[in-house]
């Protein structure tokens, strides 16, 4: 088995030898021995770990969530790099998407074509919706969304109107959020929401809905959509989540 130092390791991943320190020091990708002269050697086991991290890293995954996934007993690799290849071509796509639509302003702006102004957004609306099914398949893989819908496959009408109704949901939440996690005008539109997303997306467990609301405030991304609707609602959301998740299962003995 081939062993690297630190430096060796770091110039073979394109990282520093200071970031391989770091993920030893909070346990995310330790050496596999450490000489008597106290020197870390990585082996092909940490080859494949630290590929892992980067492919997570580069999807904006915090360390913490990837130091969880990275950990969980049943994780699969093969089923991670499809899950990482999905995830970069869906980022392709909106890309090339975006890309497309520079174009067309382009056009529009040189008086070559004349454009709605919806097709002003084209590329924009839909990613956030997008975005669900590939957060949950990089984090729990196919199996949990046996039954998922892919978005590409409803009609413009359908995506409107489920946008539509997201839009409301979001801002039913942000409008009750001084009554409370608990209150009864939350966890309603709380149960909305997690209807919503097994109607129109996948197959949501109660597990992977509280756990999709920890994305909320791990996931910047995610953070930026929902304080960009109120100050605070990120945090919410989670809570509200959880607090909605626990009394399913009490519910449910």
């Amino acid at each position: 088995m081939t062993r690297y130092t630190v430096k060796q390791f770091a110039t073979l991943a394109g990282v520093t030898p200071r970031t391989l320190h770091y993920y030893d020091e909070i346990g995310l990708l330790q050496p596999d021995a450490v000489g008597e002269n106290g020197y870390r050697y990585y082996g092909d086991e940490a080859v494949l770990r630290l590929q892992q991290i980067l492919f997570f890293r580069e999807l904006d995954f915090s360390l913490e969530q990837i130091k969880a996934n990275l950990n969980r007993p049943d994780f699969d690799l093969l089923q991670a790099l499809e899950g990482h290849k999905r995830a970069l071509l869906a980022q392709v796509e909106r890309k090339n998407h975006l890309i497309h639509t520079i174009d067309q302003t382009v056009l529009h702006l040189q008086g070559e074509i004349e454009m709605s102004k919806k097709d002003f957004y084209s590329g924009f609306d839909e990613e956030q919706q997008k975005q669900y099914e590939v957060e949950v398949r990089a984090r729990w893989g196919d199996e949990a969304l046996a039954r998922t819908k892919p978005w590409n496959d409803y009609s413009a009408g359908e995506k409107n109107a489920i946008l539509a109704d997201l839009n409301k949901i979001g801002l039913g939440v942000a409008a009750n959020m001084d009554k409370g996690i608990a209150s009864p005008e939350v966890q309603q539109w709380i149960d909305r929401w997690y209807q919503a997303i097994n109607q129109y997306f996948y197959e949501c467990s109660l597990d992977v809905f509280e756990a999709l609301g920890h994305g909320y405030v791990e996931d910047a991304r995610f953070t930026a959509t929902y304080e960009a609707i109120r100050p605070g609602m990120a945090a919410f959301m989670d809570q509200a989540m959880t607090y909605y998740c626990q009394a399913k299962r009490k519910d449910a003995g």
